[in-house]
């Protein structure tokens, strides 16, 4: 298909509109845009192709789409902001926040292991339907009553759906709204950041529609909010691989204007690159946060040679990535040349992250699924490549 690529790329970044434009040539892309800035200002920000697979609606500046887990990053930097702001305490139990939440077992359950994928937590024990997922209260009673399916803290295991809605809710017991719309209120509107977490009706026109890796309108199985690569069932605990897909919804779905307004905040926030990019430039720049917050959000939380329950992967080894509170870490150099980079990939090939060493935010959105993880994406890694290679780069520490 063929695209026309639009936006502004400063000097000596060309080389990023040029791997831009072979991800439509040479690699499948059917629309997509990608945002980069530097000591504060976009020197990247372009758009191209079209925003259906029919290639009716051209991908235009403004144009959503969904992230899926890219939408984890936005979710913890809720809850890392009230650390910052001494409401939150990562350490304390989760009961503190949400009494409920000590049923079966959690009552010592530090908010710490919701955010580093260590609760045990990866969905409920009862399946849910699409509805019950859509139902806030609902998905967050079920969690709040489940026994966890490993002793909490004793292992890692993506909770690729039920994260969301864990660290929402402690979110929405200190604050009294939800995620979304705290995250809407203290960060993405002061910022001017174009993303949502719970889509608001009048917004739905311009969101993308997201076309599976055939382009076609299923993803063939895949559980949305995974990062792709393979899945694997839990040999200790085969329930809670069943238990990951409550939001195993096609494509179809998740292009509902149900499933957009719906608050999932592990994988349904619709952004655009730019809006992703100016949320990470607020790391990447300071200000947001304190530096100690900083450091704190961007510290491992993986053990070095432990199996991740879930995606099955050794980390360090076979897993391109490591968790800290809420963030990828940089192990695999996704994220650019500086191993304390850090950010979140989404199913299908969304990326964003961000270098405070380098004071560089980038963000990359798209419509078609592509192939391996999230950050390994092709397209991702020849953008980023390109962007570390741009000589305003050159001699930068980190």
């Amino acid at each position: 298909m063929t695209a026309t690529v639009q936006g502004i790329c400063a000097p000596g970044f060309e080389g990023v509109r040029g791997e831009f434009e072979r991800n439509f040539a040479e690699r499948g892309e059917v629309g997509a845009a990608v945002a980069v800035t530097l000591d504060g200002e976009f020197v990247v920000d372009l758009w191209g192709g079209y925003a259906d697979a029919g290639g009716a609606r051209p991908w235009q500046r403004d144009t959503l789409v969904n992230v899926y887990s890219t939408s984890k990053g936005m979710t913890a930097l809720c809850a890392h902001l009230l650390v910052d702001r001494g409401e939150l305490d990562l350490d304390a139990p989760v009961a503190r926040y949400w009494p409920e939440f000590a049923q079966a077992g959690k009552a010592d359950v530090p908010v710490r292991w919701l955010l580093s994928h260590r609760a045990g937590l990866v969905g409920p024990r009862e399946r849910l339907t699409p509805e019950d997922v859509y139902d806030w209260e609902r998905t967050c009673a079920a969690l709040a009553a489940t026994e966890p399916w490993w002793e909490p803290g004793s292992a890692q295991g993506y909770h690729a759906v039920s994260f969301g809605f864990l660290v929402g809710e402690v979110v929405r017991r200190i604050t009294g709204v939800s995620l979304g719309t705290f995250l809407r209120t203290e960060i993405t509107g002061p910022l001017g950041a174009d993303l949502y977490i719970g889509t608001p009706a009048e917004e739905h026109a311009r969101c993308a529609q997201l076309i599976g890796p055939d382009g076609g309108g299923t993803l063939n199985g895949a559980i949305a909010g995974l990062p792709e690569g393979p899945v694997r069932s839990l040999d200790a605990h085969p329930m809670a691989a069943f238990a990951l897909a409550m939001n195993h919804l096609p494509l179809g779905d998740v292009n509902s204007a149900a499933c957009r307004s719906a608050e999932i905040p592990a994988g349904n926030a619709n952004a655009t690159a730019r809006g992703l990019a100016a949320v990470y430039r607020a790391l990447a720049g300071g200000g947001l946060v304190d530096p100690g917050t900083l450091a704190a959000m961007r510290e491992p939380q993986s053990r070095p040679g432990e199996t991740d329950l879930v995606l099955g992967g050794i980390v360090s080894k076979d897993l391109p990535f490591a968790w800290a509170t809420g963030y990828m870490v940089n192990s695999a150099g996704y994220f650019g040349t500086n191993p304390a980079a850090f950010g979140h990939g989404g199913a299908g090939g969304s990326l964003a992250f961000a270098d405070p060493e380098n004071r560089l935010s980038y963000a990359y959105t798209m419509n078609k699924f592509g192939g391996g993880t999230s950050g390994g994406d092709l397209r991702n890694l020849a953008l980023v490549d390109a962007v570390y290679a741009a000589p305003p780069l050159a001699g930068r520490t980190g």
